[in-house]
């Protein structure tokens, strides 16, 4: 694995910024700005996106990063904050956490820390904008960051996880994976896959320290890898990746803590096989979930009842390539986005937003490795 400073960082990146207009959504006719992170050395990759027709023109590398995994916005859409699964970063084992910001469609580097741990796979920005936490794969570790006006701290606080699993292969030790934040901005959620936890911590908003408040533990083996917190404001679904089943969960604001509440089979009946559970998509109305299962390369899609979060199944769809990394809703909803990363393309199929059903075909398009779609 090649080394990269932080000089070299910002001089790359910077070489890579390409003079291309951002066109917010105004109506149906104008095009939007897409960035997508690529696990190839391209790094961010932009495309421009016409929500009348469903189709993505490519515009170029505007970041050359290393091992690229995430990509997530600030609220107010000025800066864009990154996950590299680096095994080095100048000098250190560890990945990288970054942030850009965006402007006329360029992305212009403001701040690179190691991340205290190898392997970053995921960041989340609270609420307020400030804190920043980051998820460590491979280094089996969480930390946390403070922000201001984009430009990310040193490592505030970080934690390094022992617990592993049943399963000899995937969960040989802790692979932390995905982080939220409750909704109120109280309380830190970190999905381990490895050990078959959620860590719960409070949050502390000005320091960006967290501090311990407990944990949900899945059934054995089962590899927790993301959760989301439904608009209700108390449902959350945890998909567990390495049994391809969704734990709905009931989330309750006094001390954070998680009660699961239904368990969800994302398989076929009668399914034996590789397969990998990966993401979710929930509609701005709470109606309609989206599931996405690698392997078996299918999205998922479930009626939501907006008070209780409950799940009814509608059916299983194509998405379009091999290896549904990441899938996301455009902004009118009217389409949905799905990042094959083993096949290399970004498919989208149209969405009916009154029956949430997607098209059976979609359109495809080439990006190299793409891990992560970010509208802005």
């Amino acid at each position: 694995m090649k080394k990269q400073s932080r000089r070299d960082f910002l001089k790359t990146a910077s070489a890579a910024t390409l003079a291309i207009a951002s066109m917010p959504v105004v109506g149906a006719t104008s095009r939007q700005r897409v960035f997508v992170a690529s696990g190839t050395p391209e790094g961010i990759l932009a495309f421009d996106w016409n929500p009348a027709s469903g189709e993505l023109t490519a515009a170029g590398t505007v970041a050359k990063m290393e091992k690229l995994a995430w990509l997530t916005y600030s609220e107010d859409r000025e800066y864009i904050f990154t996950a590299s699964e680096m095994e080095f970063f100048d000098g250190q084992p560890t990945g990288e956490v970054a942030s850009f910001r965006v402007e006329n469609g360029e992305l212009h580097p403001v701040s690179v820390r190691h991340s205290s741990g190898p392997g970053t796979c995921h960041v989340a920005l609270d609420q307020s904008g400030k804190v920043l936490v980051a998820a460590n794969y491979a280094g089996g570790s969480a930390a946390s960051f403070q922000v201001d006006a984009g430009r990310l701290s040193p490592v505030v606080w970080s934690e390094h996880y022992t617990q592993h699993g049943p399963n000899a292969e995937r969960q040989q030790s802790s692979h932390p994976h995905f982080c939220s934040f409750s909704p109120d901005n109280r309380f830190v959620y970190i999905n381990d896959l490895g050990g078959d936890l959620i860590h719960i911590y409070r949050l502390n908003a000005a320091t960006a320290e967290l501090t311990a408040a407990g944990s949900f533990a899945s059934r054995p083996g089962a590899g927790p890898r993301t959760m989301h917190f439904h608009p209700n404001g108390h449902t959350a679904y945890c998909i567990n990746e390495l049994v391809s089943t969704v734990y709905v969960l009931e989330w309750h604001k006094a001390d954070g803590s998680l009660t699961q509440t239904d368990s969800i089979d994302l398989l076929p009946e009668g399914y034996h096989g590789p397969t990998r559970a990966c993401d979710t998509v929930i509609s701005r109305d709470g109606r309609f979930v989206y599931f996405a299962n690698r392997d078996n390369n299918f999205i998922y899609a479930f009626k939501a009842d907006a008070k209780t979060g409950k799940l009814t199944a509608m059916g299983r769809s194509n998405c379009g390539g091999k290896t549904p990394r990441n899938f996301v809703l455009d902004p009118t909803e009217r389409w949905m986005l799905v990042a094959n990363q083993d096949s290399n393309q970004l498919s989208v199929f149209a969405r009916n937003r009154e029956t949430g059903v997607l098209a059976s075909e979609g359109k495809s398009y080439a990006a190299a490795g793409p891990m992560r779609i970010l509208f802005r």
